[in-house]
């Protein structure tokens, strides 16, 4: 009584056996086609988008392993540049030298004029078809982190000897002592970078900044070991340690903005530069106080 055309219970339906050989080949050509379209495309987009990442990582961060080529030769010579910048004599180049020393006596008077050449320049070298900056090892210019991380673990240690020989030490005391130095060095890095970031010139990588503002400490580890040694010697060895720091930040600083800046404001520059070099005065004060009391 019903028209039922469907398949009855029971009763099993014939399978397809005439399978279409030319649709299984169009679609095995087209998933390859669309495969290697699609793997080919999303290469190219990785491959563009690490290269962009790279790029701006090694802009404003440079190979950590980098900082740490130094040798004997290296840390002696550094230091040297460091607590007595005005020896440091390595160009032969006369204008440079007079064009230096001129800028330089307007900061430190007349009596550092003749003190205060040298060449600050770094060395550069082809790689990879682009001009790359030497390591420190082949470079006395280059910025490492060996010396400030050194220089920052023996003030701590001076740091907890002197609260020893005066019977104020505890481990509280010493793990402020270690903040306190860790703030020191943070706000010297943050003074270098917005000194840079307002001059125009913001693509120093943050590690060369971090490295030239822990060089702060090779001073004052000086200073505090004079004081450990002979009470008097650091009224002596922290204004000598805080006006070598100001001459080595603005001959290196001024490098930096020679290298980057296009427009150079002198009088602006200068004023700025000034600045960094007066700051050291206030910030080695407080980092050379080693007392209980770590705020002063």
């Amino acid at each position: 009584m019903y028209n039922n055309v469907g398949p009855q219970p029971g009763v099993p339906r014939p399978a397809n056996s005439q399978p279409n050989p030319f649709g299984n080949a169009f679609y095995g050509a087209g998933s390859g086609l669309i495969r290697g379209g699609l793997g080919a495309y999303g290469e190219k987009i990785l491959g563009s988008s690490s290269e962009y990442v790279q790029s701006n990582i090694s802009r404003y961060f440079s190979d950590p392993q980098y900082y740490f080529q130094v040798n004997d030769q290296y840390v002696r010579n550094k230091l040297k540049v460091v607590l007595f910048p005005f020896l440091h004599r390595v160009s032969s180049n006369p204008s440079f030298y007079l064009f230096d020393a001129l800028a330089l006596f307007r900061f430190c008077g007349f009596f550092l004029l003749h003190f205060c050449q040298g060449h600050w320049t770094r060395i550069t070298e082809p790689v990879g078809g682009r001009l790359s900056y030497k390591p420190p090892i082949y470079d006395i210019n280059a910025p490492d982190l060996y010396i400030p991380f050194m220089a920052f673990g023996t003030y701590v240690v001076l740091a907890g000897l002197s609260l020893g020989l005066h019977g104020k030490f505890s481990p509280e005391a010493l793990n402020w002592l270690f903040i306190k130095g860790l703030l020191g060095w943070f706000s010297q890095v943050a003074l270098l970078k917005l000194t840079l970031l307002s001059l125009g010139s913001g693509e120093a990588p943050l590690l060369d900044i971090v490295a030239y503002a822990g060089y702060t400490f090779t001073g004052i580890c000086l200073a505090v070991l004079g004081k450990i040694l002979f009470r008097y010697s650091y009224y002596f060895l922290m204004p000598w340690s805080c006006l070598c720091m100001g001459i080595f930040l603005v001959k290196t600083m001024k490098r930096v903005l020679f290298a980057e800046v296009r427009s150079y404001d002198s009088s602006r520059h200068h004023y700025l530069l000034l600045f960094i070099a007066l700051i050291q005065f206030p910030l080695f004060s407080w980092l050379g106080n080693i007392s209980v009391n770590w705020l002063f």
